[in-house]
């Protein structure tokens, strides 16, 4: 049986797909996001500050790394034309400059009346869980031809 590629509409999306994709976090990233967003904490850019931390080195904003959870709804699942209704994140550890974020996502629920589809959303550094969460997604329905 062949798989459905992107974009996915709401009658091809069942409990238990499973979508990721991994991206690698470099300074650039978090100067970029930095400038976008406005948030200029020094943990996240001034070196001398950062090594007196908990963390003892520059860490990516949270949410630079929760955008990668975008990404994968945005371009692979459910993929163009999905609409972001709510997510809720816990950060469990920080990720670091250098490190391969990958960011997974799995359908939890679908509910095929009203095109809504609940995910469960993760982003690991190699084994470490460093977040987790849920998503409520609006996925396309197919357009019918009359």
């Amino acid at each position: 049986m062949n798989q459905p590629t992107p974009p996915y509409y709401i009658d091809q999306m069942h409990p238990d797909m499973e979508a990721s994709l991994t991206k690698q976090v470099t300074n650039q990233d978090i100067v970029a996001f930095s400038e976008v967003s406005g948030d200029k904490n020094p943990v996240h850019l001034d070196d001398n500050y950062a090594q007196n931390t908990r963390f003892k080195q520059r860490i990516a904003h949270g949410i630079l790394s929760a955008s990668f959870i975008s990404a994968v709804f945005g371009m692979k699942m459910p993929g163009p034309g999905s609409i972001y209704l709510s997510q809720n994140l816990q950060f469990k550890a920080p990720v670091k400059i250098g490190d391969h974020v990958t960011a997974k996502v799995k359908v939890k629920t679908v509910d095929y009346t009203k095109a809504r589809v609940v995910f469960e959303t993760t982003c690991w550094v190699g084994n470490t869980l460093v977040i987790s969460g849920e998503a409520e997604l609006m996925v396309p329905k197919r357009q019918t031809t009359t």
